[in-house]
């Protein structure tokens, strides 16, 4: 029988490796989930796979697991990035936890001239993303990183990333991404009210920025967000069976 608990745990994962819950881990597991020795559960820590742990101790401040054997070897994504411009909190949230289900190897949020947040808690992002993995069956957790400003990581971007710039002021053109060549990408989603016209013009005359529309209506961010991974991963990533 599958186990029902799978939890990320940031220790090696190896045959006979002895594993400690920290204590939520152990809360969750013991308290909540009720699980007792011999009981089993899945852990994965994003570099060594997935893997069946048995519990040998149980306890809501501690307990203790030792992994078993192997179902999975890691999964590693695509390599293609996302770059968007946070927004509310609980839709921030959302982006982070389908950007992580979708297959992106890495999620960077940028301040842009009309993002509406201006902090941001990245390690409650890096929990959800985790979080994320744990729930969709994942074995690679993106790092989510620090918010940082769009023009400064375009000055230092390496060209040989090409980056899928979602502009809104092509709606109702057709999207195809078609024709593109498959290597390092990163999509470039705006935020509420879209680009200024300096971001605009600056991302239209650099050479490795590709403009593509996403149909014919003007999608919120976080709509946009899904729909530009759905795109670039079935014409380029790992849904194409390539």
């Amino acid at each position: 029988m599958t186990p029902k608990v799978r939890l990320h745990l940031d220790q090696p994962l190896a045959p006979g490796q002895l594993l400690a819950p920290d204590r939520d881990q152990a809360n969750y597991l013991f308290a909540v989930m009720r699980l007792a020795p011999g009981d089993r559960i899945l852990a994965f820590n994003g570099r060594d796979g997935e893997w069946v742990a048995e519990v040998t101790q149980a306890s809501k401040r501690g307990g203790a697991l030792i992994v078993v054997e192997q179902t999975r070897p890691v999964q590693l994504p695509p390599d293609l990035w996302l770059l968007f411009a946070p927004i509310k909190k609980a839709r921030t949230d959302f982006i982070v936890e389908k950007a992580t289900e979708m297959g992106a190897a890495r999620i960077l949020p940028v301040q842009t001239d009309f993002t509406n947040s201006e902090r941001l808690r990245q390690d409650r992002l890096q929990a959800h993303a985790l979080e994320a993995a744990e729930q969709c069956g994942g074995t690679y957790v993106p790092e989510v990183a620090d918010l940082q400003p769009l023009s400064k990581l375009l000055a230092s971007w390496d060209p040989s990333r090409r980056i899928l710039w979602c502009d809104e002021a092509r709606v109702g053109s057709v999207h195809s991404l078609k024709g593109l060549e498959r290597g390092p990408w990163a999509i470039l989603i705006g935020p509420e009210g879209g680009f200024s016209p300096a971001e605009q013009a600056k991302l239209a005359a650099l050479p490795f920025v590709t403009p593509v529309s996403l149909g014919p209506r003007i999608l919120r961010a976080d709509t946009a967000a899904v729909a530009a991974l759905s795109l670039w991963q079935a014409e380029l990533g790992d849904w194409t069976g390539a």
